[in-house]
């Protein structure tokens, strides 16, 4: 492959576009993306938003969307967000504690996720299936003949159907045990027992619905009352007054969630992770689920609301999932930058990173460390928040001057408007003694007991801990346009889009996957390393125990990149316009016509993105890109000239008409062409067959005539 080497201009243009590092993130676009995050998080990718379903497991979600896709968020550790392929004809969901369960709309159920007690082996015959519900470790399945099927763990019989097994018509799976109801209105248990988890309140009838929790079950009367048996040390069973007009109803670990028929919550049991505390406005709910630690209500509009434990993100993101431009991760934390320069924190809540400093506002980049948070404002001040134990939140005076600011392990960097860097914090291993001539420098970066600082002449310096070589850069140390830092590896983009790793590699976090081109941004976690490619793809290396290197479908159109403990988070653009493409002399049909796009921004020209085109049958077709608007885009197909539709910009329509006869492909049409003709003359040539009326003859000679001597783009 030929190597080019770009020039440090070119490289300007790219930095002007993209989120190159933690600690150095310009705020670039007008208009932002969304986040989606995998491995051991599972951020949604869009929002919450055209949802018709939801259940909630022990730390994830997944909800079933109007297409008939299912989508999961929270905790990814076992790949229980990772729905198989084909996402698609699913009728209902249910998430277990690290798996997940999904039914066909042909009966059949789809299971993914942790499988160590067999919670993801279906029993044959797979089929029939109209109903499902999962809980910790097992599956209870209802069949249209009204008998249930259990699988996973049996440990206390909750797999164990009592007989008769008939006559069911809705089942529920709890911690140890499973619960249904019959056509008769009436509730039977099977399995543990040990908190009165069998004891229904008499009478035993007038049950519409019914839900198993950790250790109690809820069922919803006839009459809109609310009935609760087994464990109650929380009160989960004591339904709040007035009891009434419920219309459903849901189990957690501890606590229980209602629906009124005014479209209202309530919530009721143990409070510990706020998991009662519905957010406002509290109404328009049309269905809720309950977690183990954790709630949610789906919207009359489609849209979800999540609320109380969010250590695995399983709260997060409940419908704004958009308009984002710069992404920030590490250990358990992700921070998110919008586009009107306010942060959005996700993850653990306990190190206090949730408490941005007010005004929310005016944010040019935002970099975390293990417990605090490095955020640099619009007027050149840095603001630092959470952990301060070693000093890393007390900004050295003058706070003025800063253009790049970055966090590590339990030391803040900043660097100055005079290229100089400041460091304060933790200092055990010198990782804040910057080394002399202490300028130039242009980019930061902090690992866990080091320091990375970036020239303005290409060449990188480290100092601090070295029990790695992570400051000890190879050679030759020149061309880098970019770095990052894990927690005891290093990262460095050249000018000629390839990168260079170094320090500790247990896990291959310094092994850069050929072919090593076309980079132009890089992240690193302790234990993995992540890099943007110039078409938006991402490429993963490293440890891969959550399935870290599993990109997300289509593996395109990203714009950032960050990596936390085990999780890549990365922003989408959203950018996508629609428009119309006409075949000038040509009477086949469209969707059978091949097409490409190339697209490049009007800011930064030398950057393209190759695109597919599928029109329909009128023509319309639509494309969706990362790069910066405006955009000039030129669209071609076979045998036709080459259309450019100039300064496109986000919404606007690239309507092109597009010139036949070019039938030997050199973007124009002259003698040769005829050429072409006269060697497939008769032939069924689809290049020669310029009219698309499935041959070649005296037709297709007209075509050329009526355009000759025309050029494309």
């Amino acid at each position: 492959m030929i190597q080019v080497k770009l020039p440090r201009a070119f490289w300007a243009a790219v930095l002007a576009t993209l989120v190159l590092t933690l600690g150095n993130c310009p705020k670039a676009f007008a208009q932002g993306g969304t986040i989606e995050s995998w491995g051991l998080y599972k951020v949604v990718p869009g929002g919450l938003k055209g949802i018709v379903a939801m259940d909630g497991g022990g730390v994830h979600n997944a909800a079933l969307r109007r297409d008939g896709s299912v989508i999961c968020w929270g905790d990814n550790s076992c790949a229980q967000g990772m729905v198989p392929s084909p996402n698609q004809d699913f009728i209902e969901v249910a998430a277990g504690y690290h798996y997940t369960v999904g039914l066909k709309r042909d009966g059949s159920v789809v299971c993914w996720g942790e499988n160590h007690v067999g919670q993801c082996t279906v029993p044959s015959p797979n089929k029939d299936f109209i109903a499902i519900s999962s809980s910790y470790q097992h599956t209870v399945g209802l069949k249209r003949d009204g008998t249930v099927v259990c699988w996973g763990d049996n440990t206390t019989g909750q797999c164990s159907v009592y007989a008769p097994n008939q006559d069911f018509t809705t089942v529920s799976a709890g911690g140890g045990h499973s619960a249904g109801l019959k056509t008769d209105g009436s509730v039977v248990c099977w399995g543990d027992n040990s908190l009165g988890q069998y004891s229904v309140p008499e009478p035993n009838k007038d049950f519409v619905a019914i839900s198993a929790g950790e250790s109690h079950t809820v069922g919803l009367k006839r009459d809109g009352s609310v009935v609760g048996w087994g464990q109650n040390w929380y009160k989960e069973c004591d339904t709040p007054a007035p009891n009434q007009d419920f219309i459903a109803v849901s189990a957690g670990k501890f606590h229980t969630v209602g629906l009124k028929k005014d479209g209202t919550i309530v919530c009721w049991g143990r409070y510990s992770e706020g998991q009662l505390s519905v957010p406002a406005p509290n109404k328009d709910f049309v269905a809720v689920t309950a977690g183990d630690w954790h709630s949610a209500g789906l919207k009359r509009d489609g849209s979800v609301v999540a609320w109380g434990d969010n250590y695995w993100i399983q709260s997060s993101v409940p419908g704004d999932n958009q308009d984002f431009i710069a992404v920030s991760a590490r250990n358990m934390h992700v921070c998110g930058m919008k586009s009107d320069g306010s942060l959005v924190f996700w993850g653990d809540k306990g190190s206090h990173l949730y408490d941005i400093p007010t005004p929310n506002k005016d944010f040019m980049s935002v970099s975390i460390g293990t417990n605090q948070a490095v955020g640099l404002k619009k007027d050149g001040t840095v603001v630092c928040w959470g952990y301060n134990g070693y000093g890393e939140c007390n900004i050295p005076a003058p706070n003025s001057d800063f253009t790049a600011a970055a966090a590590g392990g339990f030391h803040s960097i900043g660097l100055k408007s005079n290229g100089s860097v400041v460091c304060w914090g933790s200092n055990t291993y010198g990782q804040c003694n910057v080394p002399s001539p202490n300028l130039g420098f242009s980019a930061l970066a902090g690992g866990e007991n080091f320091t990375v600082g970036l020239k303005s002449n290409g060449t990188i310096v480290c100092w601090g801990r070295n029990d790695f070589n992570q400051c000890t850069v190879p050679a030759p140390n020149q061309d880098f346009v970019a770095v990052a830092a894990g927690d005891s590896h290093v990262i460095g983009l050249k000018s000629n889009g390839s990168v260079v790793c170094w320090g500790r590699n247990y896990f291959g976090e310094c092994g850069v996957p050929t072919p090593n081109t076309e980079f132009v941004a890089i992240s690193a976690s302790p234990y993995q390393s992540c890099g943007l490619k110039r078409d938006g793809s991402i490429v993963v290396w490293g440890s891969n125990i959550k399935s870290e290197k599993t990109v997300p479908e289509p593996n395109s159109g990203f714009t950032a990149i960050a990596m936390g403990w085990s999780f890549v988070s990365a922003i989408r653009s959203n950018n996508t316009m629609s428009g119309q493409v006409q075949l000038n002399n040509f009477t086949g049909s469209l969707p059978g016509q091949l097409f490409s796009a190339i697209v490049s921004s009007t800011a930064a020209p030398s950057i393209r993105q190759y695109l597919s085109v599928v029109p329909q049958s009128d023509g319309q077709y639509s494309l969706s890109t990362y790069l910066r608007p405006p955009y000039d885009i030129q669209i071609s197909s076979p045998h036709f000239l080459t259309a450019k539709a100039a300064n496109v910009g986000v919404g606007q329509s690239p309507n092109v008409a597009l010139v036949n006869g070019d039938a030997d492909g050199d973007n124009q049409v002259n003698l040769f062409d005829f050429v072409v003709l006269d060697q497939h003359f008769g032939s069924n040539d689809p290049m020669a067959d310029l009219d698309g009326d499935g041959q070649v003859n005296l037709f297709d000679y007209v075509v050329i005539d009526q355009n000759f001597g025309a050029q494309g783009e």
